[in-house]
């Protein structure tokens, strides 16, 4: 058993940490790999995007400027509303002033007035005429009977709502709703269409 001096337990903790510190030293390094960035996809540069949405999107104002200033509806009388329907057109509110003309033929109209108590029997032929017409259309329900039935909305021969028949942009309430009414709700389809922005969805795709 060899016995250790004094001197030479002194120097011992010295002795171990140098001895770790030399381990340390000679072990491999570790390198660190910088990862590559991802490719860059190919495209404009920002500032002709800018641009291009830019024009699209005065493109979209002027089409709706164009839209909304000539609406033509398909005139759909089906009862009595049909009467304040054809009171709009008279020289009192003046629908011409609007750029609003009633048009008979569903190929040159884009707005359909279904105004009345719409039956069973009517249905299909109220699809068909919405089917003819181009896009883009939209349809404006005058009347509670052409909102929910109305007065007739537990009969057996009518439906309820024409929404159920086609798709409806504007409700018009009353029984029946007056002149000034629907000419509120024509100002307020015209605002709907120029909020439209086909080409900038379009463009976003």
């Amino acid at each position: 058993m060899s016995l250790i001096t004094r001197a030479t337990a002194n120097r011992l903790p010295h002795l171990l940490f140098a001895q770790r510190a030399l381990s340390f030293s000679s072990a491999t390094p570790t390198t660190y790999i910088r990862p590559s960035p991802p490719p860059s996809t190919p495209g404009p540069p920002p500032g002709i995007s800018k641009t291009a949405e830019y024009v699209i999107s005065k493109v979209d104002d002027l089409l709706n400027w164009a839209r909304r200033g000539s609406i033509w509806p398909m005139t759909f009388g089906l009862a009595f509303c049909a009467v304040e329907m054809m009171h709009t057109g008279a020289s009192r509110y003046d629908f011409d002033r609007f750029g609003v003309i009633f048009r008979p033929s569903p190929r040159q109209s884009d707005c359909m007035i279904v105004a009345g108590t719409l039956t069973n029997k009517m249905a299909p032929a109220l699809r068909k005429v919405y089917d003819q017409m181009p896009e883009p259309r939209w349809v404006i329900s005058m009347g509670s009977c052409a909102n929910g039935g109305g007065y007739y909305h537990y009969s057996y021969s009518v439906v309820r709502g024409c929404d159920r028949i086609v798709p409806v942009d504007i409700y018009v309430p009353g029984c029946p709703p007056t002149a000034e009414a629907l000419l509120y709700r024509v100002l307020q389809l015209q605002k709907k269409i120029n909020r439209r922005k086909d080409f900038l969805h379009w463009w976003s795709k």
